[in-house]
This record gives C-alpha cells, structure tokens and sequence, in this order.
C-alpha cells in the first residue's frame, strides 16, 4: 500500500484502501447488461462495451490536433502533413499502432455488416476511416537501443513483422538505431544539411563545468561514439535521460524528413504521470507542458510544424495491456532497469511509485495528469536548449551560480596533495588553481553551458560516486566527447566552429576565476553581521 509518510511512527497515516468496486452489482455501468470483465478506476465494464471506450478516449485525444491551426472549419479532419508513428515495441504503443490502423486505415470490407455486407451506419459509419485524413503513406518508425545495453537482443526484424502485419494500412517501416545520432550518414538522410570538417570532429570536455568545446576523433564508429557519450554521463539517472533525449530527437528529425505534421508516441497515462514526476524531479519543470503535448519547428524553413501527440495519455497501462491481450497482439519490448544501475535512477524510482499508486489508488495517476496539465511557467523562454532542442528558461545560468556554492580546491592538493602553505595569499591560491584553459593566452574557448536548459546543463554536470572513465571504450576519454549531430549542427550556425572560433556570440560565457574577497563583496548582503 502506497503512502507519503512513515508508517513506523504515525498508524493513522496509511490511507484505507477504496474497493475495486462496490460490490453490489457486477453487471457493466455502461451497458447494465452483461457481466462485467475489467474493472477501470472503480468502474465495471464488459468486453463488449471495452472497445468503444477506449477508441473514444484516443480519438478525443488525438483528433482536435489533426486539422490545422488555420485551416478549414469543416468537419472533415485533414492534416497539413503525413502521419508518423513512434513505437517501442511496448504495452502502449503496440496498442495505439493497432488503433491507428484499425480506425484511420482500416479497409471498407472491415466495416461491413456481416450479415447483409451493406455499411455500417450511426456511429459506427466509416466517415472517419479515410486514406486521405494524412498526406502521403503512413510511416512506423522504431529504435532500436540494444547498442546502450549491453547483451540486449536486437528486436528490429520482430517489430518490421508486427507492422507488417497490417497490411491493409500500408504502413511505410523506418528502423533506427540509437547510435544513428552520432552517423553522418543518418544525418544527410534527414536532410540535417552539410557540415564543415571541424564541425564534425566537435565533442566536449566532461570534466569541465563549463563544457568546453574539444576537438573529438571523427574516424571512430556511431556505436563507439555513443558508447563514449552514454559511459562518460556521471550518473544512471543522466544516463536513461539522455537515452529518452536520443530516442525523441531521432524521431522528430526523421519525422521532418518525411514531410509529417504529426508524429504519435505511444505514451499511457501512467507513463506520462512517470514523465511529468520525474522530469520535475530533474529540473525539467520549465517544459512540464512540453511532455504532454507539445510542437517542435524543424531548423529547415520549408518543414512543417510537427505536432508531438501522444494519444493514449487518457488510457492507462492496465487498459493498454487488456486491449493487447483481448486483441491477441504481441507485446516486444520489455523494461531494462537493472542495465547501467537502472534501478537507482529517477526514473525507475519514480515507475515503482506510480506503479504502486495505480494498484492500490488509480485516480491518483490521473490527478497527477490533470494537475501537471495546468502548470504553465512563471517566466518565459530565452530560446531553445541545443542538447534536448525544448524551451529553456531565461536567466537559468545566472539563477544557478547565485545558488550554487562552490569552494576552491587548497593550493597544495592541486600542485602536490599536502596541506595549504600559510604563507600563500587568496590570490597565490587562486593563480594555481585556475584552469589550464584560463591560463592561457588567446580568446577564451567557447562552452555549451548557455545553450543549454537548467535539466540538461544539471544531467552532463552532475556528480556521483559512480566511476564513469573506467567504462569508456578502449581509447576514449572524457575530455573529448563525441556531440550528436544535431548540436554540432547548431554550434556551427552560431559560429562555434574552429574557423570562426575568434567571432562568436556575444551571449556565449566563460568561467571567470575570483578571489575569497571578490565572492565576499558579491555575497555581502546575504551574510550576517560577525560577532
């Protein structure tokens, strides 16, 4: 049983179970006819009378989004683009690819009366089972993340086959792999556009807080490269974020590639409760509104506005998995919390959680929806983030070091490890412990720390016990990690690159060293008075 206090010391904390049902009747509230064979939030409902809810639930969900902004008043639903659709291979997502086809793309003799072959009428009239509601062929796309898990099997061929299978819908399959963000290849095949020599070889150092620029190895593979990035992450919660960022910038680019203005993610309403807690959890609460709906701009001018929906964000797991198991179709993907510390992430924290709400209080699943759904920003955006490519928020960087506290390392422990000389001063202490960047002669290198959000500046900077160097690949560091193609691509349009490194923004920092006096006079008014 589910509870936010400590049962050891308070008996009367624990909240009294709510039944399943009330016990009265076991007959379906909706029909009041037959038995009832699934129990969804308190309320009983047949088989029969199942199906028609669950289709109503995902089509109010996704069908208000399908005509554009600006387009016609008709009732008819026609979208300014094509239809992708994002699957995992999961509960979810195996069922909303199922009803996608079967209520958008279903043939006319599916919709037949059996017994005189004429149409169906009323309600169940196939006005809305229209080829022409999306632009073009429909496209299924899935990635594949066994190259982030070691001794995960390859399901690629399993998925092709589930979306073979429905063949009446003529889905076009897209397989991707993780590692596709750090190919050039896969990049000139969205059209991510041409990139200079130095802006290929662009990686970062991990062991700076300001994430200085480096000059990485462009001759080593797409897997070694992400392999690098993923092992070089400080902690298992960064890790899994930074799998989710991959996954979702794979398929938007794609999805641009193909000309679409919707792109389907298979994402319950437990899911998306996991999502909203545990990116607040992160630091992600800038974008809360961005997880549940949200509409991303490809950099190209001629690619249309993609709207992210995820229709299922009004049906939850357990709904999911009776529709699976009643519809005979076959779940593929399966959780890897045990990988890479899985289980002491954020996320899988939180999972367990939900997943214990659900069981014990499923109304509480879809409060937390409702509740993060009117959360809206107090300030507003200072442009995009170059690593998760959502809202960042504006002044974050400056927010963040006036409530940081940082202290210097002792001057002895940076040159010989003893203890601090009495004789040095705070500006002797200073001079040896400033960076070997600083020192230097020439313009400072430029850092991604003020492109980036508050949650991604927060995930590649955190610190953890967790050794991360001695599960690089062989050859590899931590001072030159690989970037994904897309944030080497934003660094070159604003002048990052090595060839233009001397005239870059004027918005791009770097980390300045200051004396124990200079911080004093800066943090004075915050300080109480000495005795």
């Amino acid at each position: 049983m589910s509870s936010c206090e400590n049962p050891n010391t308070d008996k009367d904390v624990l909240m009294t179970r709510r039944q399943k049902f009330d016990g009265k009747t076991k007959l379906c509230v909706k029909c009041k006819e037959n038995t009832g064979n699934i129990v969804i939030r308190y309320a009983v409902y047949c088989k029969s009378c199942f199906f028609p809810l669950v289709q109503g639930r995902f089509r109010k969900s996704l069908e208000p989004t399908i005509n554009a902004p600006n387009g016609s008043r008709r009732k008819g639903l026609k979208a300014s683009g094509s239809l992708v659709v994002g699957i995992s291979g999961g509960t979810s997502s195996v069922a909303m690819l199922d009803l996608v086809a079967k209520t958008y793309f279903a043939s006319l003799e599916d919709n037949k009366n059996e017994a005189n072959g004429k149409l169906k009428g009323g309600k169940e009239h196939p006005r809305l089972v229209d080829k022409g509601v999306w632009k073009g062929k429909p496209t299924v796309c899935y990635v594949e993340v066994c190259g982030a898990f070691p001794g995960e099997k390859d399901r690629t061929e399993e998925v092709r086959h589930l979306v073979e299978s429905y063949s009446y819908a003529n889905f076009d399959f897209v397989p991707l792999r993780l590692e596709d963000s750090f190919d050039q290849k896969w990049w000139d095949t969205v059209g991510g556009g041409d990139l200079s020599t130095a802006a290929r070889s662009l990686g970062f150092d991990m062991t700076d807080e300001e994430l200085r620029l480096t000059t990485s190895s462009s001759d080593i593979s797409p897997l070694t490269a992400m392999q690098t990035y993923l092992s070089s992450l400080p902690t298992p919660t960064a890790f899994h974020s930074a799998v989710q960022i991959f996954i979702r910038l794979l398929l938007l680019h794609t999805a641009a590639s193909q000309r679409a203005s919707h792109l389907l993610l298979g994402t319950s309403l437990t899911a998306l409760s996991v999502n909203l807690i545990s990116g607040i959890a992160q630091g992600a609460g800038f974008s809360v509104a961005e997880e549940a709906q949200e509409v991303w701009h490809p950099a190209s001018d001629d690619a249309l506005p993609i709207r992210i929906v995820r229709p299922m964000r009004d049906i939850g797991m357990k709904e999911c998995a009776v529709w699976d198991w009643w519809c005979n179709l076959r779940v593929l993907a399966h959780s890897r919390p045990s990988q890479s510390g899985g289980k002491n992430a954020i996320s899988a924290l939180t999972k367990d959680f939900i997943f214990g709400l659900e069981s014990d209080y499923p109304a509480t699943v879809s409060t937390i929806a409702r509740t993060c759904a009117k959360l809206t920003p107090k300030e507003g955006s200072d442009g995009i983030c170059i690593f998760c490519r959502r809202p960042a928020q504006s002044g974050v960087q400056e927010w963040k070091a006036r409530i940081s506290i940082r202290s210097y390392q002792e001057a002895s422990l940076a040159v010989s490890g003893n203890t601090r000389p009495p004789h040095l001063t705070e500006e002797e202490i200073t001079n040896l412990t400033k960076t070997s960047l600083d020192s230097g002669s020439g313009p400072p290198v430029p850092s991604l720390t003020s492109q980036l959000c508050y949650a991604c500046h927060t995930l590649l900077t955190s610190r953890s016990s967790r050794g991360t160097a001695a599960s690089l690949p062989s050859g590899q560091s931590l001072n030159n990690v690989p970037l994904p193609f897309w944030i080497r691509s934003s660094i070159e349009t604003r002048s990052f690159h090595k060839h233009a490194k001397h005239d870059f923004d004027a918005d791009i920092t770097h980390g300045v060293k200051l004396s124990r006096s200079e911080m004093k006079d800066q943090i004075a008014e915050f300080l109480l008075p000495e005795e």
